[in-house]
C-alpha cells in the first residue's frame, strides 16, 4: 500500500453519513477511469440487488487487479441506483463490504445517484471508478 491517494475530511466539512471521505488526495501519477461496472450476470436472478452489488465490486476489483492496482489506488466511486428503496441496502452492503476492500478507515469520495433505470432495465446499480495507478 501506498500513499499515493490519501483520503481527507477537512475541518468545518460536514459530518459524514457513511463510508466515505470528502476529498482524495491524489498525487501525479497514472490516471484510469473505470466505465460503469454492472451485475449483468446476476441481474437475472429476480432482481437481487445485493448480488448485484456483490458482482459490480467484484468486476471493479478485477480490473485494478489486472492493471496491477487495488482498491486502495481509488480516488472516487460514482454510484447509481434504480430507486430510492435500494439506499439503505446499499449503504449497508457498503458497511460490510469496504472494510474489507480499503486499508480504511477511510474511504474514497463516492457519490451516490439515484436514477429512474440503468441499459437494461435488470440491472439495479452501475459504479464509475476512478484510480491512480501505482508507481
Amino acid at each position: 500500500m501506498t500513499d499515493e491517494v490519501v483520503y481527507y475530511n477537512p475541518p468545518g466539512a460536514r459530518k459524514l453519513t457513511s463510508l466515505y471521505s470528502h476529498v482524495a488526495r491524489v498525487k501525479a501519477g497514472e490516471m484510469i477511469y473505470i466505465a460503469g461496472q454492472i451485475g449483468a450476470d446476476r441481474a437475472a436472478e429476480g432482481g437481487d440487488f445485493e448480488a448485484q452489488f456483490n458482482e459490480v465490486f467484484e468486476a471493479v476489483g478485477l480490473i485494478l487487479d489486472n492493471l496491477g492496482a487495488d482498491f486502495n489506488a481509488v480516488a472516487k466511486l460514482t454510484t447509481y441506483v434504480v430507486g430510492a428503496e435500494h439506499i439503505v441496502a446499499f449503504r449497508d452492503l457498503r458497511d460490510v463490504l469496504f472494510p474489507t476492500l480499503f486499508k480504511g478507515p477511510l474511504y474514497p469520495p463516492n457519490t451516490l445517484l439515484v436514477v429512474e433505470r440503468l441499459g437494461n432495465p435488470e440491472w439495479l446499480l452501475e459504479v464509475e471508478t476512478v484510480a491512480r495507478l501505482p508507481g
